[in-house]
């Protein structure tokens, strides 16, 4: 692709594209991206936010956040970068609230098997149970870091209910505080909670998403 390489451009799916606009950054804002490689949405995020809100990228693979750190480097763009298991907060939390947390949480990718038919295969139904095990904690844990009046969007590659609007569903019942806000778009399906996308719905990749405000 001319000038990729000098930040004329990058490359993602449709639905990915769509966490910018949801999340609604405003001025001075912190933002904490969650499982951030390989970076794709940490650009988007930043490029998408007035110059004065400030990012922090977190993922638990040294190795792909090198990726995180090529993308900024090849779009110009700034953001702390930090390798650690999001869980374990103490280990780089600030104490500073968070007005902005997108999680990209760990999931079964059955959104996005078009693009990695190898998921047919290597996916056991065994996993899923430990994927939504770890998508709770992480909620549990972000939700945690969030200051009042800000909002969590929790997004999967996901098409399964149970990592979804189902794990939603059971982390609204958990936090008094939380409220959803409804996503008003014409894209995908309307949930309990949340908003899916089906693999193919206006060529997109298979997505889900739910905004959630802390009240």
């Amino acid at each position: 692709m001319p000038d990729f390489w000098q930040g004329a451009a990058s490359v993602q799916d449709g639905a990915a594209q769509l966490a910018a606009d949801l999340l609604d950054i405003q001025p001075d804002q912190r933002i904490l991206d969650v499982c951030a490689a390989p970076g794709g949405k940490t650009a988007h995020l930043l490029e998408n936010s007035p110059s004065s809100a400030s990012l922090l990228a977190l993922d638990i693979d040294e190795k792909r956040n090198q990726r995180v750190i090529e993308n900024l480097q090849r779009l110009q763009l700034s953001a702390d970068v930090i390798t650690a298991d999001a869980l374990e907060t103490n280990a780089w939390f600030s104490g500073d609230p968070f007005q902005r947390i997108l999680l990209d949480a760990p999931c079964s990718a059955t959104g996005v098997i078009r693009r990695h038919p190898d998921i047919k295969l290597l996916r056991k139904p065994s996993d899923i149970p430990a994927l939504t095990e770890l998508q709770s904690k992480l909620l549990d844990k972000m939700w945690a870091l969030l200051d009042k009046k800000g909002v969590l969007l929790y997004a999967t590659c996901s098409i399964l209910s149970a990592e979804n609007s189902q794990q939603i569903a059971s982390f609204m019942a958990r936090h008094a505080d939380a409220k959803e806000i409804k996503i008003d778009a014409e894209w995908g399906l309307p949930c309990e909670y949340g908003r899916q996308i089906l693999p193919g719905d206006n060529n997109m990749d298979g997505f889900y998403y739910a905004c959630i405000k802390k009240i």
